[in-house]
């Protein structure tokens, strides 16, 4: 099964393409979607969408996995997030794809195994997992690790339905 992990932003949205064949998890491919910090906020909204879309077309996954929106200090910043959070979902949707959510500390944790983890762990925990991938940043790799989540729920929960 292919998995689109997403890690929402609007100046960039990491993504991460991965195929899951039970435990066994292979890298597909992985890159960030940016948007003109010099735009207006719809421009740069349909410019993600756009972008996703294509991505979606191109890859045809059959199931994506988002980062949740987490409470910045500054509540523009939120709103932005959670903005470009609605554009991936909506995006996903349109294409008729089911989306898991996941909250930043459960990522780190089913990646990391501790829900503190730093950002270069998590990056380094991705690298061992998808040997061979070569990753785009930070936002790609927290993708990755967000897509490697919704892996592993998805098998944990097929094993539990049997």
């Amino acid at each position: 099964m292919k998995i689109l992990g997403l890690d929402p932003g609007l100046g960039t949205t990491g993504w991460g393409l991965i195929e899951a064949n039970g435990n066994r998890l292979s890298h597909i491919a992985n890159g960030q979607i940016k948007t003109d910090t010099a735009a207006p906020l719809p421009r740069r909204l349909c410019a993600l969408a756009d972008q996703l879309e294509a991505l979606i077309a191109d890859h045809a996954p059959a199931g994506a996995a988002v980062e949740e929106v987490f409470v910045n200090k500054n509540a523009q910043s939120t709103l932005k997030l959670g903005q470009a959070r609605g554009v991936i979902l909506m995006c996903a949707a349109r294409a008729g794809i089911d989306v898991g959510e996941y909250a930043p500390a459960l990522v780190k944790k089913a990646v990391v195994g501790t829900g503190g983890a730093e950002k270069p762990q998590v990056h380094a925990m991705v690298s061992r997992l998808l040997p061979g991938a070569k990753i785009a940043g930070a936002d790609a790799a927290d993708a990755l690790a967000v897509a490697i989540t919704h892996a592993h729920h998805l098998a944990t929960h097929r094993a539990l339905k049997r």
